[in-house]
């Protein structure tokens, strides 16, 4: 007898990851041709658009950008006057000090000749207290804004920032994040094209700077990662990005726009509360909070999503800080899902809770989850002897077929719609990332995201360390030819 239920629940269980595996590839060659189609038509749209109207328009809706900052002293200063270059006729910089313990404010207040003022501060959304309002005396730094407020997350301190702002459109950035000079006019576009139903927030694309030349707060040359964990980011922020958020943007189906930047409606954010700090995925969590706030008040509403690459960060490419990040970002995916479940598979929310819900539960919180259950199935029926080589080679195969198109598919619509990467070497070594990168790096994936899952059902919270390098390769270089020059 229980012979007899093992081996039915050993069929059953086969049978369940052969149709999951087809329903991978299927769903990716259908996100693959949605990605090209959105791709065409962004591109043809905008061939031949003219931003410098939207920085000179009068109807152009004006954007507060918030940068939250903790022990950023090293590089404040010269992230605050990047931001303040941006071209962009109507907008404002607020950086929120959020309580750190080393000179950040003091190098603010020095350097922008920042004085405190009496803001009438009203606190629509709860934070944490608020210790002064700084504005600079030089009205060159006009647009600056300066809070200094008690540790409290970045969450809470986006939130101080929102109760600050002044302009119709929030811009949410990490504050040592590279913007290109017209980021907020290409983003703001969007939100002005769209006459049917409104445009609630706009993703865009992040690249990757380690390893590039950054001069004066932009990105001068793309270089490919030297490590094989920054390769696997690049390709992996093409898949994610160029591939995946394209294509849910064509059917308005978008859950996430990064936190590093993103763009919403300032109206609509106090409406739905702002963001809630008691979650490690806060970018996630608002954009799907938004979507169910407009879907249960039946109002026409659309995610729109900029393919062109405007904002640059440093990932990291040491594997105890990545596995970090992926543990939070899987716990981040978990809390969002359990907090909006009622949204799972009820037609009341249309596109999100049909299609965006499902697909992320089970494809991207459960994937490691799967995963694992698949290779503890195949390890019983090499034990029990009912392990069949061509059937396990062959699906294997496929699976590996579709991982190397997915990849190279991504990596194409960079090449064909930016070009960044023009150094043959450089592409030579992602492609070479894309034929080992799933017996390498993606086994390590899994195990973080697993690690997630677990600290997950522990209780455990908190963002942990992100230490950062900079982006030195520039200045670097410059110093290196100087001083063989001198020498």
């Amino acid at each position: 007898m229980y012979s007899f239920l093992f081996y039915f629940l050993l069929e059953v269980f086969g049978l369940m990851f052969l149709i999951l595996s087809f329903a991978v590839i299927s769903i990716y060659i259908l996100l693959m041709i949605l990605s090209a189609l959105e791709m065409r038509d962004y591109l043809r749209k905008n061939r031949f658009a003219d931003y410098g109207d939207i920085i000179t328009s009068p109807i152009a809706p004006g954007v507060s950008i918030l940068a939250p900052a903790f022990n950023e002293g090293m590089t404040i200063v010269q992230n605050a006057q990047s931001l303040l270059s941006l071209h962009y006729g109507k907008f404002e910089v607020i950086i929120i000090n959020d309580g750190s313990k080393d000179d950040t404010l003091e190098k603010l207040i020095e350097s922008f000749e920042l004085e405190k003022t009496n803001f009438a501060y009203f606190p629509e959304i709860e934070t944490k207290p608020v210790r002064g309002i700084y504005r600079s005396k030089n009205m060159s730094f006009r647009r600056l804004v300066v809070i200094d407020k008690e540790n409290g997350g970045k969450a809470d301190a986006l939130n101080t920032g929102i109760n600050v702002a002044n302009m119709e459109i929030l811009a949410c950035i990490d504050v040592d994040c590279i913007l290109s000079s017209d980021s907020i006019s290409r983003m703001v576009r969007p939100f002005m094209e769209e006459t049917n139903r409104s445009v609630i927030a706009v993703g865009g694309v992040i690249g990757i700077a380690n390893n590039c030349d950054v001069q004066d707060g932009t990105v001068t040359q793309y270089r490919v990662p030297e490590t094989m964990l920054g390769k696997y980011q690049v390709i992996e922020y093409f898949r994610a990005f160029l591939m995946g958020r394209m294509a849910w943007s064509r059917i308005n189906g978008l859950m996430l726009i990064s936190g590093a930047f993103g763009f919403f409606k300032t109206d609509l954010v106090r409406k739905v509360g702002g963001y809630f700090p008691k979650t490690v995925g806060e970018d996630m969590e608002l954009v799907v909070r938004m979507r169910r706030y407009m879907e249960e008040a039946k109002i026409p509403y659309k995610l729109g999503f900029v393919p062109d690459p405007l904002c640059w960060t440093e990932v990291p490419e040491n594997a105890a800080i990545l596995s970090r990040q992926r543990n939070r970002w899987m716990r981040g995916t978990i809390e969002t899902l359990q907090l909006h479940q009622a949204m799972r598979l009820n037609p009341k929310y249309g596109i999100l809770g049909m299609i965006s819900y499902p697909f992320w539960a089970i494809f991207e919180k459960s994937a490691p989850i799967l995963e694992t259950a698949g290779l503890l199935y195949t390890l019983i029926l090499l034990v029990t002897g009912d392990f069949s080589a061509i059937y396990f080679f062959a699906l294997l195969a496929l699976m590996y077929l579709l991982s190397l198109l997915v990849s190279a598919f991504s990596v194409l619509y960079e090449q064909v719609a930016f070009n960044n990467y023009k150094d043959k070497k450089d592409l030579r070594k992602l492609i070479w990332m894309i034929i080992i990168e799933p017996f390498t790096v993606h086994p390590k994936i899994v195990w973080w995201g697993l690690k997630g899952h677990i600290d997950f059902i522990k209780g455990k919270g908190g963002w942990g360390s992100m230490i950062r390098t900079g982006f030195k390769k520039a200045e670097d270089k410059k110093n290196i030819q100087t001083q063989a020059t001198t020498s």
